[in-house]
């Protein structure tokens, strides 16, 4: 018990609950001094607090988490991943450059597939920023490293985005008459991924992985109302996706 009351407590010594408290205490002078800003500061403060709890993070993860479920026996004729980030000169068992967590999973989920179904892979991703790996280069490297033959290897290393992942893709589709290819993305990311994809002509295979809340998760207990930094960035991707999925219905 000792142990979940200290993870509590230093959590809100840990940014980001030390911001809330310090804009607590400010909230609280203001209140005071019955200052007519203090409702709205309150909502804010409110707002941050409840997007930084595990609890409200996960809950917005599962929404878009729960919309595919990875088919027993996939058909396809190509497997598509697309890229998550990457570091650019970071040492690695045979080379240089390692892919992000993100991205590290969904190349596991796509090596395992390729193992088991004998598909070609196409890899989509390029140098997002100046700092950051070409995803597909390295992916490549990685997928050769643990025995995928060179010849079932394809990429694509220009896509900055989701948009540009479905184009290029395409392109490289047509170009080695590839019909129906199973996608492998992380599970949050799939519905902006698919309705990409549809809008270039192509009905995908959607394959979720690298999932971020377990199954059936909906368990409320103290330390899942503790503001964090992974709380806060679960809250950040989900409503940073439900944006995607706006434009990609608008646009």
């Amino acid at each position: 018990m000792f142990i979940y009351i200290y993870k509590f407590l230093v959590s809100f010594v840990m940014p980001p609950g030390i911001f809330l408290v310090a804009l607590l205490a400010v909230f609280i002078r203001m209140l005071r001094r019955r200052q007519a800003a203090a409702r709205w500061l309150g909502i804010i403060i409110l707002a941050f607090y409840l997007l930084s709890t595990p609890y409200v993070g996960d809950r917005l993860m599962s929404t878009l988490e729960d919309r595919f479920v990875p088919p027993a026996q996939p058909k396809g004729d190509v497997i598509v991943m697309l890229g998550g980030g990457a570091t650019f000169g970071t040492p690695d068992i045979d080379g240089e450059g390692q892919l992000s967590g993100n991205a590290a999973n969904r190349l596991l989920t796509a090596a395992r597939l390729q193992k088991r179904l004998n598909l070609p892979v196409i890899l989509s991703g390029g140098q997002v920023f100046e700092d950051s790996g070409r995803e597909a280069v390295i992916g490549r490297r990685i997928l050769e490293g643990i025995g995928i033959p060179a010849e079932q290897i394809l990429i694509e290393d220009t896509s900055l985005n989701t948009v540009q992942n479905a184009r290029n893709v395409r392109v490289l589709m047509e170009q080695h008459d590839f019909k129906h290819p199973i996608l492998v993305t992380s599970a949050f990311h799939m519905e902006r991924s698919v309705l990409n994809f549809r809008k270039e002509g192509i009905e995908v295979i959607p394959y979720p992985s690298d999932y971020f809340v377990s199954l059936g998760s909906g368990a409320l207990y103290v330390n899942k109302l503790a503001p964090s930094a992974d709380g806060l960035r679960s809250s950040y991707l989900a409503l940073h996706e439900y944006l995607g999925i706006l434009a990609a219905k608008i646009y």
